[in-house]
């Protein structure tokens, strides 16, 4: 049977069966780092998120207006990003990031929304 080793430090480990590490302090850095690119992921995402949300609001001073494609793509909107879809009865469908949305229309534009209560 081989000696059991630290998964982070690889130095031999002893007692219990199920031990992974020699440690604390190897089993908080290996698993802060097992954990960093997971989060480095999720604020990639929330930026761009919060940023597209800041476009649409920026452009949607009310609770409805009406753009057009470029404006959109020249303010960095990324249409990647989204947090729901509404689809209505009619067939139509919004796109929302939290509470701004956005219809396609014909021709490049986009009527932009604010979401009421339509859940």
């Amino acid at each position: 049977m081989s000696e059991r080793q630290c998964l982070e430090c690889k130095q031999p480990i002893s007692g219990r069966s199920d031990k992974r590490f020699c440690g604390d302090q190897c089993r908080n850095v290996y698993n802060n780092r097992d954990q960093r690119e997971h989060k480095r992921n999720i604020y990639k995402v929330n930026r761009r998120l919060l940023q597209n949300y800041r476009i649409l609001k920026k452009l949607n001073k009310g609770d409805k207006a009406k753009v057009t494609h470029k404006k959109l793509i020249d303010a960095a909107f990324s249409f990647s990003y989204i947090t729901s879809i509404y689809r209505t009865k009619a067939g139509k469908i919004y796109y929302f990031v939290y509470d701004q949305g956005y219809l396609p229309l014909d021709n490049d534009w986009y009527v932009l929304v604010k979401r009421q209560n339509w859940d």
